[in-house]
């Protein structure tokens, strides 16, 4: 029998085939956790199983049939970690109708449907669970090229907040976790060139980019029994980008 903070404890995460929903699985599976992963990608689905030896549903969250599929499939959630999310960077004046969408689509929509699938089922069963929106520091300063995720991701926290309002009386608490820069493939294809990293990275006291395990790592204590006290709030993991 598996042992640690979250052992007999099943843990819907989505986005989990790759970068910081990969090592959000890892690291809550290292915990004790039953990981329920979804991802669109079934390879990457496959290979976190080989891992971690997780239950795996293929998906694609654009799609809201896609979404009451997962819900139905994932049977007993006792957490639900919403990492899932795209970016599509355009300039502001560029930015497409079809950009903005499917990044709304995703980030925001995509874990308002989840949400209220998974919560539902707590309300009726009377469990206390816990959900954490993987959002981003996007949501709280502008970054160039990013109108569309900046959006999403500040809609994502105000979301956060109603979702905490409403569901807190009956015992679920709901936060964000709001990265800076992770290299993730995602990260990479959006700050790999030192030219637009450089100036990203001399705003942030610390002097690099966050890891993934280090956002897994919060992700872990929102959802813990540590944070029990902690609702409605948007935790920052920048080292310091917004102090500046």
């Amino acid at each position: 029998m598996s042992t640690g903070r979250f052992s007999q404890q099943r843990i819907l995460v989505t986005g989990a085939g790759k970068g910081i929903g990969r090592e959000i699985a890892r690291r809550l599976a290292a915990e004790g956790a039953e990981i329920i992963a979804v991802s669109r990608t079934p390879a990457d689905l496959a290979s976190l199983a080989d891992d971690i030896a997780c239950a795996t549903i293929p998906g694609d969250l654009a799609d809201a049939d896609n979404i009451r599929r997962i819900g139905e499939a994932a049977g007993r959630v006792d957490f639900l970690v919403n990492n899932a999310g795209i970016s599509i960077p355009e300039p502001f004046l560029q930015t497409t109708a079809a950009a903005f969408d499917a990044t709304i689509a995703i980030n925001v929509r995509g874990a308002l449907l989840l949400s209220q699938i998974i919560a539902k089922g707590w309300i009726a069963r009377g469990h206390a669970g816990v959900i954490v929106n993987v959002s981003s520091q996007a949501s709280l300063a502008a970054l160039r090229d990013h109108s569309a995720y900046c959006a999403s991701k500040g809609a994502l926290d105000a979301l956060t907040r109603v979702m905490a309002l409403e569901l807190g009386p009956h015992g679920i608490r709901v936060n964000t976790v709001n990265p800076t820069v992770t290299l993730t493939p995602m990260g990479a294809m959006a700050w790999g060139d030192a030219a637009k990293s450089g100036p990203m990275l001399e705003k942030i006291p610390l002097g690099r980019f966050a890891a993934s395990s280090e956002v897994a790592a919060v992700v872990a204590f929102l959802l813990s029994s540590d944070a029990a006290m902690i609702n409605g709030i948007s935790l920052p993991v920048d080292g310091g980008f917004l102090a500046t």
